[in-house]
């Protein structure tokens, strides 16, 4: 299992995003076991939205709900994710955060992204 960030799940969902050629490779050569947050399904849900429509987002939400295990962010999860939020400096994005905090709980190492503010971290390989 790997997480995936926004940016990744708009490449796969944009046909005219500059990462989707990246992102298709990066699906047929990972295991389509992600883990996402629920503030990476709005994220990506909410852009594919803006550039595409409603119909195409909800396509988007539904491929979240049947393919990824989503985690929903409690409290906790936030608090340490601001953690990380300062560390950085407001680097990187909350939502951005809340990833790397559940990377950190689950020992997961790997991340799909397209967002080179993951190379800032420590002990993460991104997958581009």
């Amino acid at each position: 299992m790997i997480v995936a960030d926004s940016s990744y799940f708009v490449g796969l969902a944009d046909r005219k995003d500059r990462w989707h050629a990246d992102a298709l490779r990066i699906r047929r050569r990972e295991p389509p076991e992600y883990l996402v947050t629920d503030l990476t399904v709005a994220e990506a849900v909410t852009v594919i939205g803006g550039r595409r429509g409603g119909k195409p987002a909800r396509t988007l939400y539904e491929f979240f709900v049947d393919t990824c295990d989503i985690e929903f962010v409690e409290r906790d999860l936030l608090e340490e994710a601001m953690a990380h939020h300062l560390r950085y400096d407001g680097v990187l994005s909350v939502p951005d955060c809340v990833s790397v905090t559940l990377m950190d709980r689950r020992e997961i190492r790997e991340i799909a992204s397209f967002d080179a503010d993951f190379d800032k971290v420590r002990g993460i390989r991104r997958i581009h």
